[in-house]
């Protein structure tokens, strides 16, 4: 009978055989954390949504479906936008919001 060292030994030596694997890039990575930073919000993710059914709204028409003070909306719009998950179109005194269909593309690819 070994010790609990030998034996963890041998444990060690029955496992697979470690591979490398291709990994994100640091850049690729940073990208995707961004992106799915400002999802992680459950407001943003119902703004993403609605764009989603809708295409292109006003700032005024999104606001009408949520129950927030215009500067946590802008907060909001603010994080998606910086995020590329949003572009915006100032018409007037309004601005108007859609989605950016490429970064959808790569959320949508990040675990085919």
């Amino acid at each position: 009978m070994g010790t609990a060292f030998e034996e963890l030994a041998a444990a060690e030596d029955a496992c697979c055989t470690p591979a490398e694997r291709p990994v994100l890039a640091d850049v690729e990575a940073a990208r995707f954390a961004s992106t799915f930073k400002a999802l992680a919000d459950p407001t943003r993710v119902k703004i993403v949504r609605l764009l989603a059914d809708a295409g292109e709204l006003c700032v005024c028409d999104i606001n009408t479906n949520f129950e927030l003070e215009d500067s946590t909306m802008s907060h909001h719009l603010k994080v998606l936008r910086e995020a590329g998950l949003l572009a915006a179109d100032k018409r007037g005194l309004w601005v108007f919001y859609r989605l950016i269909p490429e970064t959808l593309a790569m959320v949508r690819q990040f675990a085919p």
